[in-house]
């Protein structure tokens, strides 16, 4: 019971880290921009999906903990 609150105490520090990075930093170049995301218009309607971007950033994180994993 103990390793699970540790894993979501670092899962939380992890989130806050990456949260404070992305509003210094601003928005990272390209991304919600990639061929694939979903972006509707119209008059007082706006609907956006960032399907392509999703996908990468869920492969990027796999290989990550994958990775990490194994050490």
């Amino acid at each position: 019971m103990v390793e699970i609150a540790k894993t979501i105490i670092l899962i939380g520090v992890l989130t806050i880290f990456v949260g404070m990075i992305l509003y210094v930093f601003g928005k990272i170049p390209g991304a919600g921009k990639l061929p694939g995301d979903i972006f509707i218009k119209k008059e007082n309607f706006s609907f956006y999906f960032p399907i392509t971007t999703s996908i990468l950033v869920s492969i990027i994180l796999s290989l990550l903990l994958y990775f990490w994993g194994k050490k």
